[in-house]
């Protein structure tokens, strides 16, 4: 079965939020071994240098890096990524999941990631050019991820 880790910086508080996706975990319990590895974010101040986002961007990266496991194929989420349709990202899946027995998809915090820890990742993708909060894209992936097992299994539900 594979394994699927979700590091994400940043803790979910919004209740609503948090029964999203511990719905779409049970979904995906069928289908995958979950962990979802939520990361403090850095305090953003209200006076932000080009600098200072780089420390930031930095310190909430190397905490990321030390949570990937070391046989992972890597997937960050990224504005610059590649774009998916459903089927495609199934299809994806699917072939990864013939490859590797773990797959890791980072979300980063508000400032995003750096480019060290993007020149590790296998894949980049995108969910939309739009900007959405990243508690938010965390609900997208899990719902993205149960619809690709839904479609390479042939099961109803994508429509």
């Amino acid at each position: 079965m594979l394994s699927i880790q979700i590091i994400c910086v940043g803790k979910i508080k919004e209740k609503y939020l948090k029964d999203a996706l511990e719905e779409y975990k049970k979904r995906l319990s069928r289908y995958c071994k979950l962990t979802i590895t939520e990361l403090p974010d850095e305090k953003i101040p209200d006076k932000l240098n080009g600098s200072l986002e780089n420390d930031i961007k930095a310190k909430e990266c190397a905490n990321i890096r030390n949570h990937i496991k070391k046989d992972s194929y890597i997937v960050a989420l990224d504005l610059k990524g590649k774009e998916f349709t459903s089927e495609e990202f199934s299809k994806k899946i699917d072939a990864l999941s013939m490859e590797t027995s773990n797959l890791t998809f980072i979300i980063g915090g508000s400032l995003g990631l750096t480019q060290e820890l993007l020149s590790i990742c296998h894949l980049k993708i995108c969910f939309s050019k739009m900007t959405f909060p990243h508690q938010l894209i965390r609900v997208f992936l899990l719902e993205q991820i149960f619809r690709a097992f839904k479609i390479a299994k042939g099961e109803t539900y994508h429509r």
